[in-house]
C-alpha cells in the first residue's frame, strides 16, 4: 500500500488489492455503526417549513461518533435508553437562523453552521430529537462518507509534435508541456481520455491511456469519524460477516 494522502477528512492510497475485496470494503463502509438523529418530537414549529422537513434536516446534520450500543445488541431491547440513545433539545426564538450549533446535548454536530431554518420575528422552535447508532445500510444519514475506488492510470506519451492540445483539453490540468508532455499527479487521472481524444482529432496518436492492475482508494469522511477509522472498521465489518459465513 502506498499512502498519497492520510489526513482526517481524506485517505488516498494505491495498491493492488483485488477489485473485489475493494468492492467489499466500500460496501462494508455501510456496516459502520454511526451516530445520527433518528427521532425528533416537536413541541413548537411557527416557521415556514413542515415539521417533517425539519426532522428530516435534522437527521442529515453529522454528529460526532459517541460509544453506544446499537439499539438491538442494547439490554432495553430497542426502547431506547442511556446506552444507546443520547437526547438533544432545540429551543430557538426569531428574528434569525437556526443552526445545528443550536442543538444541545452530549452530541455534538460536527458543522456548527449547518442551517436549519429561518425564523421570522415571533416565530418560535421548540424540539427534542434521539440520536442513536446505525447502519448506512438501513439509511443515508448513517453513512460515515464516500468510499470509492478506480484503477490507476498507465499513461503512455510518444513522438509528441508540442501541440499543447492535450494540456488544454485535460479537465483536470494534470499535464504540463516543457520540453515534453509530463503527467503530474498521475493518481488524480480517471481515464476520462479527453487528451486522448483530442490528440486523434489531430490525427496523433501521442498518447495512450489504459487501466493498470493497481487501484486507487479514496475515502472521504463526512467528520463523524476519521478517515483511517473508516477503512480499519470496515475491515473489521467484513471480518465479522466471514465469522457469520463459517458459523453458516
Amino acid at each position: 500500500m502506498k499512502i498519497i494522502q492520510k489526513d482526517k477528512e481524506k485517505a488516498v492510497f494505491i495498491s493492488e488489492i483485488d477489485e473485489s475485496l475493494a468492492n467489499a470494503i466500500r460496501r462494508s463502509a455501510n456496516e459502520i455503526g454511526i451516530l445520527a438523529v433518528d427521532e425528533v418530537e416537536i413541541s413548537k414549529n411557527d416557521s415556514v417549513l413542515y415539521d417533517e422537513i425539519i426532522a428530516h434536516r435534522i437527521g442529515l446534520i453529522p454528529l460526532k461518533n459517541e460509544k453506544l450500543k446499537l439499539r438491538e445488541d442494547c439490554d432495553c431491547k430497542g426502547k431506547g435508553c442511556m446506552k444507546c440513545m443520547i437526547q438533544l433539545k432545540l429551543s430557538a426564538k426569531g428574528p434569525g437562523t437556526v443552526y445545528s450549533k443550536d442543538l444541545k446535548g452530549k452530541a455534538e454536530a460536527v458543522y456548527e453552521k449547518i442551517p436549519i431554518v429561518i425564523l421570522q420575528d415571533g416565530q418560535e422552535l421548540e424540539l427534542v430529537a434521539f440520536a442513536r447508532l446505525g447502519k448506512g445500510i438501513e439509511h443515508a444519514k448513517f453513512s460515515p462518507g464516500l468510499v470509492y475506488y478506480r484503477n490507476f492510470a498507465d499513461i503512455e506519451i510518444k513522438n509528441c509534435n508540442g501541440c499543447k492540445e492535450c494540456v488544454e483539453a485535460c479537465p483536470l490540468g494534470l499535464i504540463k508541456l516543457e520540453k515534453k508532455p509530463e503527467i503530474e499527479n498521475i493518481w488524480k487521472c480517471d481515464l476520462c481520455e479527453a487528451c486522448v481524444e483530442i490528440c486523434r482529432k489531430k490525427g496523433n496518436d501521442s498518447i495512450t491511456i489504459k487501466p493498470s492492475s493497481e487501484i486507487v482508494f479514496f475515502i472521504e469522511s463526512w467528520g463523524m469519524i476519521e478517515a483511517k477509522e473508516i477503512l480499519s472498521e470496515a475491515v473489521d465489518a467484513i471480518k465479522e460477516n466471514l465469522k457469520i459465513i463459517s458459523k453458516a
